[in-house]
């Protein structure tokens, strides 16, 4: 049976973040689709993974004979997570876009899993998993926007995702999050009313695909 590693990093409830709401409609599309599936799921707001240190760090580039205490200890944290990963048939992040990138605890996650020799570099452990990503935004910096230049979620993720892990990539994009709480963008709401709704029957579909591809 498929696993899906789902991830979220909104520091918000589900009630109030655009991206867990969306993330929340891929889940049940595949739980439904996959009753006897696995999730592996990770709140990175409820229960952040440790920022890599000098000890994790260095520990992934040493002969695991040679490694200190302090080595063992905070590297065998980061092998859990990368087996997580590894062993995904399938990757859900919930990536809200906060001043302009992507949550501190979302990139402390990649840092711990992104092992260059292992899951990064000539045979990426991971390759060709398919992940998709929600990114969610305020406003919008889709192509022709006045803040398309802003836009380092999707970039940053695609390169790292994509390039350095070898994954497959694939973007939900719910934007103008702001406009129902700010009266300057008022006149936005409908745009961002549609733009939430194709994102959740984005994620079903995308979801339903998936099941039936791993299955298959």
């Amino acid at each position: 049976m498929a696993t899906l590693l789902h991830i979220d990093s909104s520091l918000f409830p589900s009630e109030a973040s655009a991206s867990r709401a969306v993330t929340e409609a891929f889940r049940r599309t595949w739980e439904e689709q996959h009753p006897g599936g696995t999730v592996v799921y990770h709140d990175l707001a409820a229960d952040p993974v440790p920022h890599i240190t000098a000890e994790s760090h260095t520990a992934g580039f040493a002969d695991p004979a040679t490694h200190t205490a302090e080595q063992a200890a905070a590297f065998a944290e980061r092998v859990k997570l990368i087996e997580e990963l590894e062993q995904a048939d399938a990757v859900l992040i919930g990536a809200p876009m906060y001043n302009y990138t992507i949550p501190s605890t979302l990139k402390a996650w990649l840092d711990n899993v992104i092992l260059f020799g292992r899951t990064a570099g000539e045979n990426p452990s991971a390759k060709g998993t398919p992940v998709t990503v929600v990114a969610s935004r305020g406003g919008s910096y889709a192509p022709g926007t006045p803040r398309e230049s802003y836009e380092y979620v999707q970039n940053y993720l695609r390169a790292v995702l994509g390039d350095a892990l070898g994954m497959e990539v694939d973007f939900i994009v719910p934007e103008l999050t702001m406009a129902p709480q700010n009266p300057a963008m008022a006149e936005l709401v409908p745009l961002y009313e549609a733009s939430r709704t194709r994102a959740l029957d984005e994620a079903a579909a995308k979801a339903k695909q998936l099941t039936e591809r791993l299955a298959a």
